[in-house]
């Protein structure tokens, strides 16, 4: 029970899957009420069956439906970050996302790919591929993918992980030794950023 209660806790924290309101008092009734058993059972439950929880008022359990719902629109690297998989953080999540662009690639990729990743050595390379060879975390995924948890994948990926520049603003200075003004002004203005 206090593994799944962990696990659960993880794919609901603000960094992970971001599921406002799921908090370890939620997720313990819903674990000991048999409610939820994995991360997929949490896009299956109803605001009703919440609100028949201690402490739980029929507004709260809508607000709680809603947040899932919510969360069913994320990105590749908070997914990756969300499954838990041993010493995969925050970090390394992304850099599989770039790397892979997609969760299928990932999922097939062998200890030696994976070493390709900036970050990751034989150690979690290993917990990766052990990870996604566990039967019980590929029906879990496959449940997450049924009940319609997307994200973005490929190109649309690598456009978006970049825009970790999103909102910044840059000053170009100097010469840039592949780029033409013009072009790194255009890449820089794609990704959301802003130019002085």
């Amino acid at each position: 029970g206090a593994q799944r209660k962990q696990a659960l806790l993880h794919f609901a924290s603000r960094r992970a899957m971001d599921i406002e309101g799921l908090g370890g008092k939620l997720i313990d009734q819903l674990v000991d009420n048999v409610l939820t058993r994995t991360p997929a059972d949490l896009y299956t439950l109803d605001a009703a069956a919440l609100a028949n929880l201690e402490r739980m008022g029929e507004k709260s359990a809508a607000n709680v439906v809603a947040a899932i719902e919510k969360s069913k629109r994320t990105t590749l690297p908070r997914f990756i970050y969300a499954l838990g998989i041993r010493n995969v953080g925050e970090a390394t999540a992304k850099y599989l996302a770039l790397h892979f662009g997609n969760l299928d690639k990932l999922r097939r990729a062998n200890e030696e790919s994976l070493q390709q990743v900036p970050d990751i050595g034989p150690v979690v390379a290993q917990s990766i591929v052990r990870f996604f060879s566990e039967p019980h975390n590929r029906e879990v995924i496959e449940r997450l993918r049924a009940c319609e948890v997307k994200w973005q994948e490929g190109k649309d990926l690598q456009l978006a992980a970049a825009s970790a520049i999103n909102g910044k603003i840059f000053v170009l200075t100097g010469t840039l030794p592949h780029l033409t003004r013009e072009e790194a002004k255009h890449k820089i203005e794609v990704l959301g950023g802003k130019i002085t």
